[in-house]
């Protein structure tokens, strides 16, 4: 399966819901108990069991690895330094962090954007990233592909050569969840636009009944 700058090369795009986003099911890439979670899925969007797919972004969830690159409604911005290279999104500000390191911990705790270790290679960005925690309503992208906890993520980053575009090329392994890599590109335009403030929460009730999944909610006070 390949998607290319967020629209995926099978069905009708994800701009046409729910048609659009309603995963490949039968994708020989996907393994069984892959395939009938994302069956489970389209049916229960077919059976108006809900009025619109889950997309992480939308419902203020954090998107993951790599599907937080997908969210292309809202800018994302780098900060590069010696040591870490930090990936800010203006949607509810979500960071990631890359250490410029060049092995993982020996003991990476799962979370939900894992551990991200970086390095330049020709020109090029590259994050490898391990310990993608397979939590409720964690995605790959936004069809709902799901994943198990051994996902690995490579990404490539770099500006295209007519200096137009920046482009991550993303190779996702999972051997639990598919029988192969699976490849994506993704291009983003630069933004001449200045950082604006975007809270997800304060804008995302379900005012007509869809019955959407709930946002998240913290268990305990920050402070």
């Amino acid at each position: 399966m390949t998607i290319n700058g967020g629209i995926a090369r099978y069905g009708t795009g994800w701009f046409d819901p729910p048609a659009g986003l309603r995963g490949p099911i039968k994708h020989p890439i996907l393994k069984p108990w892959a395939a009938e979670q994302m069956r489970l899925s389209n049916e229960e969007l077919l059976a108006g069991k809900v009025g619109y797919p889950f997309l992480a972004q939308s419902r203020c969830w954090p998107g993951g690895v790599p599907g937080q690159l997908l969210w292309t409604t809202e800018p994302l911005y780098f900060i590069q330094t010696p040591k870490e290279v930090r990936i800010l999104w203006q949607r509810d500000q979500w960071v990631r962090r890359i250490a410029m390191i060049e092995r993982h911990s020996e003991h990476v705790k799962p979370s939900r954007y894992g551990e991200s270790i970086g390095r330049y290679e020709n020109g090029e960005l590259v994050v490898d990233t391990v310990g993608i925690a397979a939590k409720k309503n964690s995605y790959i992208d936004m069809f709902r592909t799901p994943h198990t906890d051994k996902l690995h993520v490579v990404e490539r980053f770099k500006v295209t050569a007519d200096n137009k575009f920046l482009e991550a090329l993303v190779k996702i392994e999972d051997e639990d969840t598919f029988n192969g890599p699976m490849y994506m590109t993704k291009r983003w335009r630069r933004d001449p636009n200045v950082w604006a403030e975007s809270i997800c929460a304060e804008n995302n009730t379900d005012y007509f009944e869809h019955n959407l999944v709930p946002k998240p909610q913290a268990e305990r006070p920050d402070f």
